[in-house]
């Protein structure tokens, strides 16, 4: 049975234990390529495509629509024309799910806690030491767990660390200062208290224009650029999808918001608009995110622009776009530095590292490896 290669429920971000199988986007008899969306599965988190890691023909669907499986459950079978159907029937019979306490990675906490001066940092940190690290910093509002489809694909190649910003996720509600400059000293001071000297940067939204801001200011903190819809470098920005953000109290207030950060709007399932309204009802956090954006972004425009001094800097930078951004504007991608890497990806929105999660972490792995 050595040429058949299963399909298994993918285990995405740190804390996933299972999935439900919504749709299958493919049939019985399908030849299937590497990074192909096979069928749709709805987490706890969010609901995403499945891409397939191996190519292959799809000879038969095991996993039916509804069901609710555990990681590493067998979906679907691949196989060539000359394995019998009685082998495949066989393989399906004795194959058996690995228990999650089997997967070493699932043997260490899924997030780690230290204070940095007076604020209470959460972070995670995957993969081998070694090397430089890649250190991920989410958006505006957002959290670590927004690199959920990325941190265990670009952990199998580097060491990684992700980490809930001041006044986000489950870091203490209180901001270090209100200005770029504020936010990437923070991160710098995040960096000496868990011994990294050095990072390739991986920056979402505002947390792109931190990672940018920082490789202006202490370029020797910086190996390397990658940057996804990232602020910093136009003046426009969706100030109706910040200040509502802030200010959003209920789900019904809160759904459409975050609808606006994908290009397919199913993509947000309940359990991520309950999941952001529990943040968002936290003591202060609300405070926070109004003084943030009325500071970076006033009247609708971005205060600071460090991604226009990055040519200075001299890094390498990998820029990545959903053209249908509606958060801040893909066009802004004409403002990469020279020499930049520029990927545009048509059909995504502002959440492209999640919507596009394959090319994304392809790219992304390259960049930090070469």
């Amino acid at each position: 049975m050595s040429n058949i290669t299963p399909i298994v429920m993918p285990k995405w971000g740190l804390s996933m234990k299972e999935g439900t199988v919504t749709s299958w986007l493919v049939t019985e008899g399908t030849n299937i390529t590497v990074g192909m969306p096979i069928l749709d599965v709805e987490t706890d988190k969010i609901a995403n495509a499945v891409e397939a890691p191996d190519a292959g023909l799809l000879r038969k669907i095991v996993a039916h629509e509804g069901e609710l499986l555990p990681v590493k459950a067998l979906l679907g079978v691949m196989a060539d024309t000359d394995v019998s159907d009685a082998d495949i029937d066989a393989y399906i019979a004795s194959y058996v799910t690995p228990a999650v306490d089997e997967d070493e990675a699932d043997a260490a906490p899924t997030t780690l806690r230290l204070d940095v001066g007076d604020i209470s940092v959460r972070y995670a940190r995957r993969g081998n030491a070694g090397g430089t690290p890649v250190l991920f910093i989410h958006g505006f509002g957002g959290d670590l767990d927004n690199w959920l489809f990325n941190i265990d694909a670009v952990a199998e190649k580097a060491e990684v660390i992700a980490l809930d910003l001041p006044g986000h996720g489950q870091s203490t509600v209180r901001l270090p200062g209100t200005s770029l400059a504020d936010m990437a000293n923070f991160v710098a001071r995040f960096m000496d208290a868990i011994n990294v000297p050095k990072a390739h940067l991986v920056g979402h939204s505002m947390g792109g224009a931190i990672a940018a801001q920082l490789a202006v200011t202490q370029p020797n903190r910086v190996e390397s650029l990658t940057l996804i819809g990232s602020a910093g470098f136009g003046d426009e920005i969706n100030s109706s999808y910040t200040s509502g953000f802030a200010s959003a109290a209920s789900r019904k207030e809160l759904k459409p918001l975050l609808e606006q950060l994908f290009y397919d709007p199913s993509l947000v399932s309940r359990q991520l608009v309950d999941d952001v309204l529990k943040y968002k009802r936290l003591d202060g956090v609300e405070q926070v995110l109004k003084t943030l954006s009325e500071a970076l972004f006033p009247g609708g425009r971005q205060s600071e622009k460090p991604g226009l001094k990055l040519g200075e800097a001299g890094k390498r930078v990998l820029m990545l776009w959903g053209s249908d951004d509606k958060v801040v504007p893909a066009a802004h991608a004409k403002n990469a530095p020279k020499g930049a890497t520029v990927e545009l990806f048509d059909q995504a929105g502002h959440m492209v590292q999640m919507e596009k999660a394959g090319d994304v972490n392809r790219l992304l792995v390259a960049h930090v490896t070469a």
